[in-house]
């Protein structure tokens, strides 16, 4: 009597045990526990810590709460201004209700994840190019919100969307490369022509200066000099001022000048002295008499001497002229 006590006590705790093991749960710190009574969903969620189940009436679902990291695939599309790119994208996103993501949803991840495809290509459509490229932020946000609105009734929460890279075709890379270039070099012109700008002001006010100054450029002159001789080169190249020309130049016109101004000095002084002379009278006080007139075709002293006209040759003869080639 006493053994058949001792084995059916062992039983029922050997049954009592089973049970345990088979109804007791243990839900981490990080998941919810969801549990549905034949099928039906019961009302409380199971906090984490040891909990238990009726065994084969009861079935527990673990949702995960922590933030999930979901990449999502490289995604070709076409933007506003016909550009083929090719984008991919990561999304942070988390479940804040886990009653929702367990019976509103069959796969949250999945579904989550096919949102943010179709999401990036609706995105892609409605930009431009530049923006892809530079304006990501406001990309981003639209992304999240378009994301973020039906994913409220699954239970998710979107914290995050990150576009991770743009790919670009080969010759839209090498235009953008040209005209990366081209601005670049359009703003070194406009830099260089704006420093010629100051600097021709500047030496304009200098010249400015050094003309009140003529030994200021003698000084700058020297400077120079003194300039390209500590480099010591071989060869010194030295300016010759141009107004030291132009001095010399005044200084060999001069005596020119006087010379011309006194000959003809004289030669106004000898025509005055001729035509002032008196006519000289005889001895006898009678007047000289006057002087005869020329006889055509004789010519006076004072006229100059007229070279006679040269004598044309006279022609060759017959005999003479060099036999004619035939």
């Amino acid at each position: 009597m006493v053994q058949e006590l001792v084995i059916a006590l062992v039983a029922v705790l050997c049954a009592g045990a089973l049970y345990v093991a088979s109804a007791a749960r243990v839900i981490r710190q990080y998941e919810r526990g969801v549990v549905l009574r034949l099928g039906r969903l019961r009302e409380n969620v199971r906090l984490p810590g040891f909990t238990m189940v009726v065994p084969g009436i009861d079935r527990l679902r673990k949702v995960n709460m922590q933030i999930v990291t979901m990449p999502v695939p490289a995604q070709d599309g076409i933007t506003r201004d016909n550009v083929t790119v090719r984008v991919d994208a990561v999304i942070y996103f988390k479940v804040v209700d886990p009653t929702n993501a367990v019976i509103a949803v069959e796969d949250y991840r999945f579904a989550v994840s096919q949102m943010a495809q179709t999401s990036l290509r609706s995105i892609i459509g409605k930009s431009d190019l530049d923006d892809l490229l530079s304006n990501r932020e406001k990309l981003n946000q639209g992304l999240e919100v378009m994301i973020d609105s039906p994913a409220v009734s699954w239970g998710v929460q979107i914290d995050r969307v990150e576009i991770k890279d743009v790919s670009l075709p080969e010759t839209m890379k090498r235009s953008m490369a040209r005209q990366a270039e081209a601005d670049r070099e359009r703003r070194a012109r406009v830099i260089n022509a704006d420093a010629e700008l100051q600097a021709s002001k500047k030496l304009a006010q200098a010249a400015g200066e050094m003309s009140a100054q003529p030994a200021a450029l003698q000084l700058r002159l020297l400077q120079t000099v003194v300039a390209v001789a500590a480099e010591k080169n071989s060869t010194l190249v030295l300016p010759f001022p141009v107004e030291l020309l132009r001095f010399l130049e005044r200084a060999q016109q001069q005596p020119a000048v006087e010379g011309a101004d006194t000959g003809r000095t004289g030669r106004q002084a000898s025509v005055n002295g001729a035509t002032a002379q008196p006519p000289s009278s005889s001895g006898n006080g009678s007047p000289l008499p006057e002087a005869e007139a020329p006889l055509p075709g004789t010519r006076t002293s004072e006229e100059p001497a007229v070279p006679p006209a040269p004598t044309p040759p006279a022609a060759p003869s017959p005999a003479e002229q060099p036999f004619a080639h035939h």
